[in-house]
């Protein structure tokens, strides 16, 4: 396995899931900011076809070969622009609307460990996008695909992953080097998921949840659940961490989103080891929700890092500067097939991005967003985002209405197109996708342009290098 490049992608992630009685049109939505380290990991936006033939996969992080089946099925995906170390597909939605995003790296004890290790020639997040979603026609079935592969093949780290389709969303999480257990999100409820073991309160008699086979057994053989009524199940005291880490870099990103959003959260606080896992909205959610939970830096509290400049950043944000890419993966309802899926797509820091709705019937995506390169390239929507943040963060109180602005102004743009394009597809007319995702990438370039200028300019203003005497 390349240990750096395992390294670069672990570092962070935060996951937001909403169930489609949760939403405000009825969409299942599963989203995810993709974190690495502080360098740059540039990420593009793909299409893999359909591929009707048998083929082995041969992973690039550790060279494991995994055959596959026949009759793969056309999916969008966001991997790395380098694809040296392996794919890292990242997430996206299939040609039946399943959606997955993997992964949110997750947290286990030494007991677990001890138990089941880990295993070095398994599988990761390296794979697991390419190995389960071209395979797949609802989330049901990516759990019991997903659960499958780690049960014979092992993996080499702890991960969460998401599935949704039109009715319901899932999240599994691995377990040791070869267990597993998953989860269906309640319809009214939503979830947000940092970097620990997530899953709280878990029946395995329930139609809602499944796992390993042995995993009931397992517990009560190594002696695993710490809880003083054993006829209770807690996931995460089982086989979650409850660090110190975990309470000042995990628990206050979920009590954050859970203060904007959840109802009965008052008396949460945001190192509680014990918050909530699925929790119930004090209002129907929308994808400007999703997007404004994954840019958040904790606004409106104390521990704001743009408020309090001079004071060290105590709680790890959900937005950062090691957002790579992130997604707000949308089925939504009551539209045709063709147009139900909607991947929504952000580079870059998201406190200083937007969000562009892409359709995903499609078979290859804009070219600013699909040929990022490796190395810097200002012509690309991931290279352009990053300058306009390392720009913007600076200066956060000189440019932060002037990014807010751009973010409201593209985003109606590219959603009237959106409507537009939707009313005619449903009106019975030919729409050509491809060229609508175009238009709306062209919006973005064209709208992130015209920020960096005005950042520019309103920047040499301010420039310390100046003096008075204009001759």
């Amino acid at each position: 396995m390349n240990t750096a490049r395992y390294q670069a992608h672990q570092k962070t992630c935060t996951t937001i899931l909403v169930g489609k009685n949760a939403t405000i049109d009825g969409s299942t939505i599963i989203a995810r900011n993709e974190d690495g380290g502080d360098q740059p990991n540039p990420q593009k936006f793909v299409v893999y076809p359909a591929n009707a033939a048998r083929t082995t996969y041969d992973s690039g992080a550790n060279h494991v070969k995994i055959p596959l089946p026949g009759n793969s099925l056309r999916y969008t995906a966001t991997p790395d622009a380098d694809d040296s170390f392996g794919v890292w597909a990242g997430a996206g939605i299939n040609s039946q609307n399943v959606a997955m995003t993997a992964t949110e790296t997750s947290t286990t004890n030494t007991h677990v460990l001890a138990a089941d290790p880990l295993t070095d020639d398994g599988i990761g997040e390296a794979d697991i996008t390419t190995l389960v979603l071209p395979y797949i026609k609802s989330a049901r079935e990516g759990v019991v695909r997903l659960g499958e592969l780690l049960t014979e093949y092992g993996t080499y780290e702890s991960n969460g992953i998401a599935f949704s389709d039109h009715d319901e969303v899932w999240y599994f999480e691995s377990i040791g080097g070869h267990h597993w257990a998953a989860i269906r999100i309640p319809d009214d409820a939503f979830v947000v998921a940092p970097n620990r073991f997530n899953i709280d309160y878990f029946d395995f008699n329930s139609d809602d949840t499944m796992s390993s086979a042995d995993l009931e057994q397992f517990i009560a053989d190594y002696h695993l659940n710490p809880d003083i009524d054993e006829t209770t199940v807690n996931l995460r005291h089982i086989f979650g961490s409850a660090t110190d880490k975990d309470r000042i870099y995990n628990n206050p990103r979920a009590w954050y989103v859970h203060q904007l959003f959840a109802k009965d959260s008052e008396n949460e606080q945001p190192e509680d080891q014990d918050l909530p896992f699925i929790v119930y909205p004090k209002k129907k959610m929308s994808v400007d929700d999703v997007k404004f939970a994954l840019s958040s830096h904790y606004q409106g509290t104390a521990f704001d890092p743009y408020d309090h400049i001079e004071k060290p950043i105590k709680y790890r944000p959900i937005g950062i500067n090691r957002n790579q890419e992130s997604h707000i993966l949308q089925i939504r309802p009551n539209v045709p097939a063709d147009i139900a899926g909607v991947h929504w797509l952000g580079y870059g820091p998201n406190t200083f991005n937007a969000f562009v709705p892409f359709y995903v019937s499609v078979s290859a995506t804009p070219a600013s967003f699909a040929k990022t390169t490796p190395t810097f390239d200002v012509s690309t929507s991931y290279w352009l985002t990053r300058v306009i943040a390392v720009i913007a963060d600076k200066d956060f109180s000189t440019y932060q209405d002037m990014q807010a602005r751009f973010e409201q102004q593209i985003v109606a743009d590219n959603v009237r197109l959106q409507q537009q394009t939707d009313k005619a597809i449903q009106l019975g007319q030919t729409v050509d996708l491809e060229a609508v995702n175009q238009k709306m990438a062209d919006n973005y370039m064209q709208a992130a342009n015209t920020l960096l200028g005005q950042m520019t300019i309103l920047g040499t203003k301010k420039m310390h290098l100046r003096f008075s005497v204009a001759d």
